[in-house]
């Protein structure tokens, strides 16, 4: 397979490294994401428990944070993706490594349930959620397979406070957050492998995502402070790492 034009960087050892095309101070991200992301479920998980649980990873491109916990000896990891050239990848990749404790399948990640996908101790929904057309619907599957921990990473708006007429003039109700519409349509138009489903993606703020999240049926939300050096757009909010828990 072609080592170039990839999104992830992995080290194949003998047959090289794949190249990414993220400008090099945007690559940063993926350790930084993962940093955050190993300290969600640190929390959470126990080293022992680890090698006890399964993990669903939604919307898990070309497989590295599948490939990242399958490394660190989760006995069952399912990475799920609408778009099978990024599951290709993610296959080669894990051949190439050796991995045999994951797997990736073609799927929508509004599809996943306890029927077709079974339940997972841990989901994972990293660079997701803004790339969806029904983000709630896609929280409220993810709620319902998961059985204790998702961890989650989306790009943030800012928070606007306010109250919208609600009937009537003299009837209001205040906003519990709030949600921007962005139009992806040149990106998914010219087949780029980062967008979603659709070209029309809804992107929350902060305060915004943590009222979907307990919507979706997660009991507590929790935000990841960012580590020193972290990648700048999680180091200014402007991206987050949340853990949100059944109980």
């Amino acid at each position: 397979m072609d080592l170039e034009n990839w999104f992830y960087e992995f080290d194949l050892g003998p047959l090289g490294r794949t190249r990414s095309v993220l400008p090099p101070e945007v690559r940063p991200i993926h350790a930084s994401r993962l940093a955050m992301v190993n300290i969600a479920i640190d929390r959470h998980f126990s080293r022992d428990r680890l090698r006890t649980i399964s993990c669903l990873d939604a919307g898990c491109h070309e497989g590295f944070y599948s490939i990242e916990l399958a490394k660190r000896g989760v006995p069952r990891v399912l990475g799920v993706d609408v778009r099978e050239e990024s599951l290709e990848r993610a296959r080669f990749v894990a051949r190439m490594l050796g991995i045999r404790n994951v797997e990736f399948k073609q799927m929508n990640a509004e599809q996943v349930s306890p029927a077709n996908t079974g339940p997972f101790e841990l989901t994972l929904a990293l660079g997701l959620l803004y790339h969806l057309e029904n983000p709630m619907l896609c929280l409220r599957k993810i709620c319902a397979v998961t059985k204790e921990l998702c961890v989650l990473e989306t790009q943030v708006i800012e928070d606007v406070e306010g109250a919208a007429e609600w009937g009537a003039r003299m009837w209001t109700r205040p906003y519990q957050g709030i949600v921007a519409l962005i139009d992806e349509t040149s990106e998914f138009d010219s087949d780029n492998r980062e967008t979603g489903a659709t070209p029309l993606a809804f992107c929350p703020s902060r305060k915004g995502l943590t009222t979907m999240l307990l919507h979706a049926g997660f009991q507590r939300v929790e935000f990841i402070e960012p580590p020193a050096g972290a990648y700048e757009q999680l180091a200014r909010g402007k991206r987050v790492v949340c853990a949100a828990l059944k109980a």
